[in-house]
């Protein structure tokens, strides 16, 4: 699998709520990029069919995410930080590397059963260091859409 870079995009517009009036919000996104310039790029061109009216993208950070893991039935975005952990064979003492993973679920349990699903067949040992449920809204990947129009097929 081809190593993504990710980018978190903060979006500010004026949303239209239920009850009819417009709040200004700032969302967060994730997109699939290969610079700063081109997540831009990207999230201009996911929001501009959704969004009426003008919006600005407020911020554009690298996010350190090492996987994805996709579940079309869920509408959150947890993140997981997931300890490898490995022996050194000359002190035998044990070492811990962390790594962040995003996990799409519909509630925590359903998280953590995706992430623990995704993870079957790692080689090395592992724990579940932390999940904690983002702020994100969507996440605009290539490997998302790759999975998104397989299940549409």
């Amino acid at each position: 699998m081809a190593m993504n870079n990710w980018y978190e995009c903060k979006v500010k517009y004026e949303k239209t709520l239920e009850t009819g009036t417009q709040k200004k919000v700032t969302e967060a996104y994730l997109v699939d990029a290969m610079s700063f310039t081109e997540a831009e790029k990207r999230i201009i061109e996911e929001m501009t069919p959704y969004i009426v009216g003008e919006f600005e993208v407020a911020a554009v950070k690298k996010a350190r995410i090492s996987e994805l893991f996709i579940d079309p039935e869920g509408d959150k975005w947890y993140r997981a930080k997931v300890m490898f952990i490995t022996i050194d064979e000359k002190t035998g003492v044990e070492k811990k590397a962390a790594s962040t993973m995003l996990v799409q679920a519909s509630d925590f349990q359903r998280a953590v059963k995706n992430l623990e699903d995704g993870m079957k067949g790692t080689m090395s040992d592992w724990e579940i260091n932390t999940i904690s449920e983002t702020l994100l809204m969507d996440v605009f990947g290539m490997q998302v859409k790759e999975v998104q129009d397989a299940n549409q097929n």
